[in-house]
């Protein structure tokens, strides 16, 4: 159970007066904790880049070291995070400001409160923490989560708010200290993130419309069903991914088994992840990262076992379309039967524009199925003649700290598998994993909600039709719209499933190989194209365009594996395995690039048309044709391909599927890694947009034959620091996204983040390189907020340092006990 809430201050008090009576702290660089049971306090080894090595004789005292080492890195972002799940935002910071809820953009400050003061009102959370497991957190999850909040406590009340040294929160008001339930509802928040990304506004802004006596007709459900697909493709396309490949016995050189895992995160903010190590000696010992605030380990691996995650297609939610009433719009039918929804006054207090403390007060709408939304992504959905209601899968989900849990003490790929049917707490990921013995795991198995082909066949509504069946873009989920008005098309229980309304994991797509499977973002179909998967529709499309980042990812491992890349030898080896992710290739490139530089000698006088005007491209022709197709620091001619394939329309979506980009040859389902192909030149809309990007960089200054380097960087106290890799549209599998900063140079935003490269031989313990290529801190003045960002730049790796003798040897070692 969760402590109960004291006031902040007592809390404090008490957490001061912890820190004087057990002053004692030490720090020593040559310090070697009792390694056969345990220490008898929580001890915390500092190794190369930050990276702390978490040591104790129980799960408390592990979630202790974990809570006292991440504050000391992130508190600011940690505490900014307790203030948006404890609805607080606008009281300090104002209504108006960015609240980081999601991963395409988040929402206001007011729309962030009003959304999770609901939650609390209805202690969502609080009812999940109060279950047993597998329902609710497994004992040891209790344990770490308390300890892990005395350790942030602790940290705090040692520094003190007004000696922080990041100057992002120091002396604010709004950084106190935490509870056991502020640390449940960060993680409930970020399990239902799938969600609340694309339907937060609308269910906090959703209220009837008035109908105009002059009101144009209803949309038409096909065209309602383009526009949320394209709005979804636009945020998937924002959001996070990931790249994972998992290579068995028979891909690997010399047998054994490896993992490559490449999540695609923010930079900055609450989806951070943070890299640290966990033992308690014989019982728990695991290696890896986490998203911040997490005293467990989310990818990473242990003695015997290696996986990652990669955002799946599955969406987490439904709509359930409700016919209301006309003359009360609050009243639904179900069943033949005319219902009430349930209205709930919703407060928060804001900080108005004066300085003083307001309150402000929304009436927000429920039903049978689940809240009212007024918009999917950004697409609005009046409530007129009809309103729509959302179901999450993940809203009863708490389960996931268990799934991560289990995951973290595997002992090979069918325990794996076993963790993630017996708790469905994955709440939108795959998962792809290797073992000692010599196995390559796939595995999509989650919080699924559960509509079966039949089921959909049966329920869903026209516009449901469109964006579940019909409507194709790589990577998109389908998204249910079901017949609210009969309560049989309401997500059924199965029998097999963990909680009411999911999918039974036994159909969920799962497969294991002993030479590879990856996932690059699409559908499970091509895990291994020697091996396609079935599974019902609502867990992804089947026979449809692969992404160029998927081409790329498989590819990748048929040539390694072969021996067809150019490298030497064949399978994977540690060193060709990052090599492979550092190479930079781009598929898209590889389908393209010749026909842009036909493209550019062929414009009559070496004039291209823009949307100013003829623009001269004689000078991009030799520099695309130089280009070697890669996004590495020294490539010339890459800047200038992005631009120009940024510059091309986006795809347009219809009944019958959807290409990727203009291509002459469409997608053939018997050949997914070469189809579509062949850029159609011929097209105007694709001149343009060549015309168009040489403009631009002229227009920006920067010259046609820019290196990577020269334009992609992010800045760190003032310095550039260059960037390679490029956008996932690209088939780059290092992504790397940037935005333009207030000089409007290109500065990376999000993209690749905790980067993990692990072998498993015969015997021994696991041989593993890791980069956090933002850096363990977010805080300026730390040694640690840049150092892996600089090594990353260089394209260089960090040796792991998992056994006891490894930690010791560090020469940078650091210890510090938690007496």
């Amino acid at each position: 159970m969760a402590r109960r809430h004291r006031p902040r201050r007592q809390v404090l008090a008490a957490a001061v007066a912890v820190v004087v009576a057990t002053a004692t702290l030490t720090t020593a660089a040559t310090a070697r904790p009792d390694t056969a049971q345990g220490p008898d306090k929580p001890t915390i080894r500092y190794t190369e880049y930050g990276i702390p090595h978490i040591i104790a004789s129980t799960f408390e005292g592990l979630g202790e070291g974990y809570g006292y080492a991440a504050a000391k890195d992130n508190i600011c972002t940690l505490a900014s995070t307790y203030l948006m799940v404890e609805a607080r935002r606008s009281k300090y910071l104002g209504p108006d400001g960015h609240a980081d809820t999601g991963t395409s953009g988040g929402t206001t400050n007011l729309n962030s409160d009003l959304y999770f003061q609901r939650m609390n009102d209805d202690h969502v959370v609080e009812k999940l923490v109060a279950k047993p497991a597998p329902d609710g957190p497994e004992p040891e999850v209790r344990q770490a989560i308390h300890g892990y909040v005395e350790g942030y406590n602790r940290y705090l009340a040692e520094t003190g708010v007004g000696n922080i040294t990041d100057p992002a929160c120091r002396g604010a008001a709004w950084v106190q200290p935490i509870t056991d339930l502020d640390v449940y509802r960060h993680v409930h928040a970020e399990v239902i993130m799938g969600t609340s990304q694309y339907l937060l506004d609308g269910e906090v802004g959703a209220a009837p419309a008035a109908v105009p006596a002059d009101s144009p007709k209803a949309r038409p459900a096909a065209d309602t069903g383009r526009k949320i697909v394209q709005a979804m493709a636009k945020g998937h396309q924002n959001g996070i991914g990931s790249n994972a490949l998992a290579v068995g016995a028979d891909g690997v050189s010399g047998g054994g088994s490896m993992l490559l895992g490449n999540p695609h995160f923010p930079w900055q903010g609450k989806n951070r992840m943070w890299e640290t190590q966990l033992t308690i000696p014989g019982k728990f010992n695991v290696a890896g990262a986490s998203l911040l605030g997490f005293p467990v380990v989310n990818i990473g691996h242990n003695d015997d076992v290696a996986w990652s995650h990669t955002v799946a297609t599955v969406a987490p939610f439904g709509l359930f379309d409700l016919q209301v009433d006309p003359l009360h719009p609050t009243r639904y039918l179900v069943d033949g039967t005319w219902r009430d929804m349930t209205s709930q006054r919703v407060s928060v207090e804001v900080r108005n524009a004066d300085g003083s403390t307001g309150t402000v007060t929304r009436t927000l709408w429920s039903t049978r199925y689940g809240p009212v939304t007024t918009s999917l992504a950004g697409v609005p959905l009046p409530w007129v003649v009809s309103a729509h209601a959302v179901r999450d899968a993940n809203m009863d989900n708490l389960r996931a700290v268990n799934t991560w849990f289990g995951l973290d003490r595997a002992k090979d790929t069918d325990d794996v598998v076993h963790t993630l049917e017996s708790t469905q707490g994955s709440p939108f990921f795959n998962t792809l994993a290797t073992d000692r013995k010599g196995h390559a795991l796939y595995a999509d198995i989650q919080a699924a909600p559960n509509i079966t082909d039949a089921h959909a066949e049966s329920c869903l509504t026209l516009t449901g039709r469109a964006t579940f069946y019909g409507l194709r873009m790589p990577g998109v989920p389908p998204v249910s719209i079901l017949d609210g008005k009969r309560s049989a098309c309401d997500w059924p229980d199965d029998p097999n499933a963990v909680a009411p309304g999911l999918l039974d994991p036994k159909v969920q797509p799962r497969l294991i190989r002993t030479d590879f499977v990856g996932n690059a973002n699409d559908s499970p179909w091509l895990a291994n194209p020697a091996e396609p998967l079935s599974y019902p529709r609502v867990m992804g499309d089947t026979d449809s365009t692969r992404t160029t980042r998927t081409q790329q990812l498989i590819l990748t491992a048929q040539h390694r594996i072969d021996g067809t890349d150019g490298l030497p030898g064949k399978g994977f080896t540690p060193e060709t395995m990052r090599e492979s992710l550092f190479a930079d290739r781009s598929r898209t490139a590889d389908l393209a690039r010749a026909a842009t530089v036909r493209m550019c000698k062929g414009f009559v006088g070496g004039l291209a048309p823009s949307n100013g005007g003829l623009v001269d491209v004689h000078d991009a022709c030799p520099v695309l044709a130089a280009w070697d197709g890669t996004f590495t620091l020294h490539s010339r001619g890459a800047w200038l391909f992005e631009n120009f394939w940024n510059s091309l329309p986006v795809p347009d979506v219809g009944v019958a599927g959807v290409e990727t980009a203009p291509w002459k040859v469409g997608f053939d389902p018997k050949e997914p890694l070469t189809t579509p192909n062949t850029l159609d030149t011929d097209r105007l809309d694709v001149k343009l947009a060549f015309g168009n990007a040489v403009a631009a960089l002229r227009k920006a200054g920067i010259p046609l034959d820019a290196t990577v380097s020269d334009v992609q960087t992010v800045t760190r106290n003032g310095e550039r620091i260059p960037i390679h890799g490029s956008l996932g549209s690209l088939g780059v599998l290092n992504v790397i996204d940037p935005a333009a900063d207030a000089q409007g140079n290109p500065d990376v935003v999000w993209g690749s983040s905790f980067i993990q490269e692990v072998r498993f031989g015969a015997d021994g313990p696991p041989q593993s390189s890791t980069l956090l290529t933002y850096s363990q801190s977010a805080d300026p003045t730390s040694p640690h907020y840049a150092d892996q960002t600089t090594l990353f730049s260089a394209g260089k790796w960090v040796t792991d340092r998992y056994t006891e003798d490894q930690i010791a040897a560090s020469p940078v070692l650091e210890t510090k006990v938690l007496d």
